[in-house]
């Protein structure tokens, strides 16, 4: 008999063969695997003992830490789904998330309760420690045979492109996923991982499942801050971490500032939003060792990897930064499975310079959308998952993202990559951030925006970098609007263009 793909397994398998291994660093407190399992049994008796079942949804409000963690696999013990809300979120929206899932339980950090009392829900749990202590000891109900195509988690969308959905992940989906993680970013017993990336995004990339199945140690983080991110991965002699390329380049400009390189291996696995290779030079020069992925929530965290080719090695450091600032290959365990097309589904050239939408479909693609069958109907058409991101496909098969759709800049009937023009911008020795829209030109129908975040210590004139631009690009494709200032960002790294593009809208910055 086949037995189905489930995560509950990674937590079953750990807890008996790694039982007195440190599955968990909170802070002060630190727990054994042994005692992980203990207490996600306790926290499933708990929900249980509120009425929770087969099916219903558990919300949860917290900053990275073991309740998180412990959430992964609880609410699933019983049969139950995991919604992890984002922490950066208004009131107004949480509350709508958690009425649109129908979460019977919110378990909150007590300094969040605040932005859930609007919910309706009917259990709000903030003293998480008493309400496990509550639920004693005594058995689970049995839980049914488990369906692996049946939904765990629900995660909503970050909504910069509109108002937010819910996304479902399955069994077989996070088993895969997680397995996918093990599997291009070298995890094993030995690993030590930092939660720098937050456990409501994609469920943290799966690597909340992924570390428990080899029975590494979890190290949490409440927020990603680089002074103790470093410390922590001194302290705690880390092998992994996960980011937004604002969160590597924060980590990699603080150790240079203060000659820090590690010398122990140090993995950095980052996604979210194509990092320009200036930072990828920098963490490298930290001793940071960065693998570059690509996903979105629809395909639980990362779907593609920029697959490392040995013979790359030998290059130098401003062409191997290039390479590893593309997106890659499927993972292995979507095999081949990404497509790159026209409008009409039909596979681009591979080329280099054509540009189509990147499409996916296979195990680590989501279910769907929760209570949403015309969203899901129109992300699924043709029979694959359509991410609305554009790239292109060179000779060997890799992909680099150059856009996505709505972000593209169409000056004068040509279609100017926000993405190429952002990577001549963070070259600049002065930019540690910078972002791309288009801006309404009377003459151009649009024209390049740039948004632009210095370095602490650092200036420059909206002038000084037009010009680094234009010796780097075509004219048509430099800004011809520059505006100073820090760039509105998600709580998982994410610009918000779309809020770029509406104050693009309004008066002009500096002109050139």
């Amino acid at each position: 008999m086949v037995a189905p793909l489930t995560p509950l397994d990674f937590l079953a398998r750990s807890s008996h063969v790694f039982r007195g291994v440190t599955a968990v660093v909170d802070g002060d407190r630190r727990f054994t695997y042994a005692e992980l399992a203990a207490r996600v049994d306790r926290l499933a008796r708990g929900l249980h003992q509120l009425g929770v079942g087969p099916g219903d949804r558990v919300a949860v409000l917290a900053p990275n830490g073991v309740m998180g963690l412990e959430a992964h696999y609880g609410p699933m013990r019983i049969g139950a789904l995991v919604v992890m809300l984002n922490t950066r979120l208004a009131a107004a929206d949480l509350c709508w998330m958690i009425r649109h899932s129908g979460a019977k339980v919110v378990l909150v950090d007590p300094s969040l309760r605040a932005l859930v009392e609007e919910s309706a829900a009917p259990h709000i749990i903030d003293d998480y420690e008493s309400f496990l202590a509550s639920a004693g000891a005594g058995s689970l109900p049995p839980l049914d045979a488990v369906d692996e195509n049946a939904a765990i988690a629900i995660n909503y969308t970050s909504g910069t492109t509109g108002f937010p959905k819910g996304v479902m992940f399955t069994h077989r989906g996070a088993w895969v996923n997680a397995l996918g993680e093990i599997t291009e970013h070298g995890l094993d017993q030995r690993t030590v991982y930092l939660w720098t990336l937050p456990m409501f995004h994609c469920n943290g990339w799966c690597f909340t499942w992924a570390v428990t199945a080899v029975g590494g140690r979890h190290v949490t983080m409440p927020r990603p801050d680089p002074i103790e991110a470093i410390r922590l991965i001194q302290a705690e002699e880390v092998t992994h971490l996960c980011g937004a390329p604002i969160v590597v380049a924060g980590i990699a400009q603080y150790c240079t500032m203060r000659g820090i390189r590690f010398e122990r291996p140090l993995r950095m696995i980052t996604a979210g939003a194509p990092p320009p290779p200036a930072v990828i030079r920098a963490a490298e020069q930290a001793g940071i060792q960065i693998n570059h992925a690509y996903g979105l929530t629809e395909t639980y965290g990362p779907h593609t990897v920029c697959c490392w080719q040995p013979a790359w090695d030998v290059l130098p450091p401003e062409q191997r930064a290039q390479l590893k600032a593309r997106q890659g290959v499927a993972y292995m365990v979507a095999g081949t499975d990404l497509r790159v097309v026209d409008r009409e589904m039909r596979d681009i050239p591979a080329d280099g310079v054509t540009m189509g939408e990147v499409i996916m479909r296979g195990n680590n693609v989501m279910l769907g959308y929760f209570e949403n069958p015309q969203a899901t109907a129109e992300a699924f058409a043709g029979g694959w998952f359509h991410s609305g991101d554009l790239a292109v496909i060179y000779p060997d098969g890799y992909i680099e993202l150059r856009d996505r759709a709505k972000d593209i800049v169409i000056s004068g009937g040509e279609n100017i990559s926000s993405i190429e023009v952002e990577k001549v911008l963070a070259d600049h020795p002065a930019v540690a951030e910078a972002a791309i829209v288009a801006a309404p030109d009377e003459k151009w129908g649009e024209v390049p925006k740039a948004y632009v975040g210095l370095k602490p210590g650092n200036s420059a004139t909206a002038e000084e970098l037009i010009e680094w631009c234009r010796g780097r690009l075509a004219h048509f494709k430099c800004p011809r609007l520059v505006e100073f200032g820090p760039l509105p960002r998600t709580a998982t790294g994410k610009v918000r263009k779309n809020e770029l593009r509406a104050r693009a809208r309004g008066p002009a910055g500096s002109v050139s």
